[in-house]
């Protein structure tokens, strides 16, 4: 009996320090501020096509991470975070604009943080409170083939003589959903539908049915340029033009409206579910930093929110960045009504 009490008093003793280590690990990163890069970091994004995904990984395998990304539409992924709010997958996420972060803010999906390089952006541009900051800055643009006249305004295409001219990207999507929202809100009317007035309506009922909308993973460039549908001009986000110049040697004409065209800013977060948030805040630390950042821009033709990252970005960029202004928009009141906005279209205006 008595070698019984003290087998089962070891085993009790054994039992509590496997338990006192199990939290002290769980609880090493922070408390040591290291962390274990070998932990698989899920990371959702808008910005991972057209090999970007396949770049950072491979970037981020040099540095010393395991990330899977996980391409989803912009359209749709502040809603799937939203959805797995109670069962997490995403340790972070990069790409989205601030309507949607303020979506998952609203949530409480986000932790407030402060990357390494939050002085070299303009913090202005992100959250004023720190749950997320800029990466990229994206203009977005209309652009046209070489030897035709270009619009000047977004506006203009709801006249007949651009009827089935011109390529725009599903409503659902991040781009497309910005464009129309810098359309109508020039028309604000507290006495409107929606806060709209109607010939803002019928200006944004003749824009998308005058429109030829692309399927889901039809390549803009590719469909102007082989022209089998017509197009001569086609929205598009300013990473994505100047990519596709670059890969194809082709220069687009880009519609500089005198109201300025919609900017919006890629952001980075981390996910307030993730079991790896102080992982996912040293991958931020590495990802929006000058270096990385600057690689990123001479690849894939963005425009870094990192000054000191842009300081060294193509002439392609910066001149790019030169020949569009920000037009000036209520994204409060845009926030406020953009899925009503978007809902009301697609079932009224797309045929």
């Amino acid at each position: 009996m008595k070698k019984l009490m003290m087998l089962m008093t070891a085993f009790c003793l054994l039992v509590l320090t496997a338990c006192g280590s199990s939290a002290k690990n769980e609880n090493s990163e922070s408390e040591t501020g290291k962390v274990d890069k070998n932990q698989q970091l899920v990371i959702y994004s808008n910005s991972a096509s057209d090999g970007r995904k396949e770049w950072l990984t491979e970037k981020a395998k040099e540095a010393g991470f395991n990330i899977q990304v996980v391409d989803i539409p912009g359209g749709e992924l502040a809603d799937r975070l939203i959805a797995e709010k109670n069962n997490g997958v995403a340790d972070m996420v990069y790409g989205l604009n601030n309507l949607e972060y303020n979506k998952l803010k609203a949530e409480d999906l986000l932790v407030k943080y402060e990357p390494s390089w939050a002085s070299d952006v303009d913090t202005s541009l992100g959250d004023k409170e720190g749950y997320y900051y800029p990466t990229v800055v994206q203009p977005l643009v209309l652009i046209g083939k070489k030897d035709v006249k270009m619009p000047s305004d977004w506006s203009d295409l709801a006249d007949t003589q651009y009827k089935d001219k011109y390529g725009i990207f599903s409503l659902s999507g991040g781009t497309s959903k910005t464009v129309l929202a810098s359309i109508l809100v020039r028309y604000k009317d507290k006495n409107g539908d929606l806060g709209i007035s109607d010939k803002g309506w019928d200006i944004a009922k003749k824009y998308i049915q005058n429109a030829y909308i692309y399927a889901q993973d039809e390549n803009f460039a590719t469909t102007i340029l082989e022209g089998d549908k017509g197009l001569d001009y086609s929205m598009v986000w300013g990473s994505g033009l100047l990519q596709a110049e670059s890969e194809r040697s082709y220069d687009f004409q880009v519609m500089s409206p005198k109201v300025g065209v919609p900017f919006v800013t890629e952001q980075a977060a981390v996910i307030s579910s993730s079991k790896k948030q102080e992982l996912a805040k040293e991958f931020i630390n590495w990802f929006g930093g000058e270096e990385l950042q600057a690689e990123w821009s001479k690849k894939f033709g963005t425009i870094p929110a990192n000054k000191k990252a842009l300081e060294s970005a193509s002439e392609d960029v910066k001149k790019f960045r030169e020949e569009v202004n920000p037009q000036e928009m209520d994204w409060e009141f845009i926030a406020e009504n953009i899925d009503k906005w978007v809902e009301k279209a697609e079932l009224e205006f797309v045929q």
